[in-house]
């Protein structure tokens, strides 16, 4: 599976896979949300892949303080339908963390 290209997801988010040597995943991440903690950033990201399966994360200090996020994923019909955890160091454990789900579509 050649993973490199531009993703986009329903919210206009932006995967770009750079690299995907011997399964390896790197390239960044930018949201469209003006309500993430990543807003106005673009983030790297590193991770892995094996046939249709990918995973990969991110940290970065944005307006939320330290975050994290971090994107597992499946390739089915064209779709990357994948499940994410974001965790940001801006509040009590309990509010910190949210999981979702999005799916991305290659745009080239």
């Amino acid at each position: 599976m050649d993973w490199r290209g531009t993703w986009v997801n329903e919210y206009g988010s932006v995967v770009r896979i750079e690299d995907d040597a011997s399964g390896r995943i790197s390239g960044t991440f930018e949201t469209a949300l003006e309500e993430s903690g990543f807003y106005g950033e673009i983030v790297p990201i590193v991770g892995v892949a094996s046939g249709n399966c990918i995973s990969f994360a991110s940290v970065c200090k944005g307006k939320a303080g330290d975050m994290a996020v971090a994107y597992t994923g499946l390739l089915r019909e064209g779709r990357l339908e994948t499940a994410w955890h974001y965790v940001a160091d801006d509040g009590p454990w309990w509010k910190a963390v949210i999981t979702n789900t999005d799916t991305f579509k290659r745009r080239d």
